[in-house]
């Protein structure tokens, strides 16, 4: 994106009324800045805008970006604005407009045609030619015939071929992947994973075509999946935009910071039960963050696998138990191997081989249990229906601290 659009979003994003901002911009660009805006300050931009300039807006767009826009209005502003359209682009908004936005009829286009594998290439050619004189773009053709339904898409460039009464058109047909109209956008996104240079039929019920997905739209739609997976795990919600300013991401991120200091009390507790050691060995307050941090980052290392097999399907509750043993074993192997350093450092700059030993130990023992829980918590939430992304980080983080902490200062007050 060019830093000239970026600045203009930041300016209608920071704007006390945005529509009037917007309404500065030429049409062209007004449909950039749109199409790239988050959802949030698409929804907050038509709310500033008055109807008509809502109509002034979608009057040029595409009717799939009609659509787009007239799904963050209220019904009766819709129905209003659709009125105003011309027949072809009404008819053509109002169908998508049936469809769920997460599913493949919301995503789909109508830039298509569909011809019989036995026309001619003169007769597909004409097709073509009249719909791109009614809409100035140029369709996916697709090909079909009574018996097999849609066979698949023919290449644009087959029509320029020479001779066209000698061409077999089976010859040129690229197979085509195909998805229903009410498959949501996750089916969709697999789909295209398995066939990224494609483009993607939408089936009704009798197979019939309904419309077509290109991959620049499955691309966006990957990029936002992957956002929306960060925002999950790191407790920011999937609203929330880095053009929002500071007390909209307060309202976003409070309740789960105040989540997160409950559990901070409880790790809190666990040291202050060993306020007399800790004051005897003020050591061991300089290594408490190194095996609580080490717990951490290995049962989130743990997380981050099991959640994606649990996307994948590749693993649930009742067949975990292989995994949960595996990420344990591997615990225990990385807690020595760090154990090992940690050991070695505080036994030569601290001149303590005991405070060495607990502190090794110790590392052991929270990577197990890091290891642990890091599988279990994800694969229980997710048995019971819970996101395992949004919530299982903070379970995994206090079982480390709180259980780290009892293991290297209970350790430590046997030992030292």
């Amino acid at each position: 994106m060019d830093e000239s659009l970026i600045d203009l979003q930041q300016t209608i994003a920071n704007s006390p009324t945005p529509a009037s901002e917007f309404q500065q911009l030429s049409r062209s660009r007004q449909r950039d800045v749109f199409f790239q805006l988050p959802e949030t300050l698409q929804q907050t931009l038509v709310e500033d805008m008055s109807r008509e300039q809502v109509q002034q807006f979608v009057r040029r767009l595409d009717p799939d970006e009609v659509a787009d826009v007239l799904g963050l209005t209220d019904r009766e502003s819709r129905e209003d604005i659709l009125r105003q359209l011309d027949k072809d682009r009404r008819e053509k908004a109002a169908f998508l407009l049936e469809f769920s936005p997460e599913s493949a009829g919301g995503l789909m286009h109508l830039d298509y045609v569909t011809v019989d594998i036995d026309r001619s290439l003169e007769d597909i050619a004409h097709r073509v030619q009249r719909h791109e004189e009614r809409t100035g773009r140029f369709p996916t053709i697709f090909v079909t015939n009574d018996e097999e339904g849609l066979v698949g898409e023919l290449p644009g460039q087959t029509l320029a071929m020479t001779g066209p009464d000698s061409v077999d058109l089976r010859e040129h047909i690229h197979e085509t992947p195909a998805v229903a109209v009410d498959s949501p956008d996750t089916d969709v996104i697999e789909v295209f994973r398995e066939n990224p240079e494609s483009t993607v039929a939408v089936l009704d019920d009798d197979k019939n075509i309904f419309g077509v997905i290109y991959a620049e739209d499955l691309l966006r739609l990957i990029e936002e999946e992957a956002g929306e997976t960060l925002y999950e795990f790191t407790g920011v919600r999937e609203e929330e935009s880095i053009l929002d300013g500071p007390f909209s991401k307060v309202r976003y991120r409070y309740k789960w910071l105040i989540i997160n200091l409950g559990t901070a009390f409880l790790a809190a507790g666990a040291v202050g039960f060993f306020e007399d050691t800790i004051a005897t060995f003020t050591l061991l307050a300089v290594y408490m963050p190194v095996v609580a941090g080490m717990g951490g980052n290995a049962g989130t290392q743990s997380m981050a696998v099991t959640v994606r097999g649990l996307a994948f399907g590749q693993i649930s509750l009742s067949t975990g138990g292989r995994a949960v043993i595996n990420e344990i074993i591997a615990g225990g192997v990385n807690g020595a191997i760090t154990g090992v350093l940690v050991a070695v450092i505080a036994t030569v700059f601290n001149q303590s081989p005991l405070l060495g030993l607990v502190l090794g130990v110790s590392m052991v023992l929270n990577l197990v249990i890091a290891g642990f829980f890091g599988t279990i918590i994800p694969l229980v939430l997710d048995h019971i229906d819970k996101d395992p992304a949004t919530s299982a980080t903070i379970f995994i983080t206090t079982a480390t601290d709180v259980l780290g902490f009892f293991i290297f200062l209970g350790l430590a007050q046997s030992v030292l």
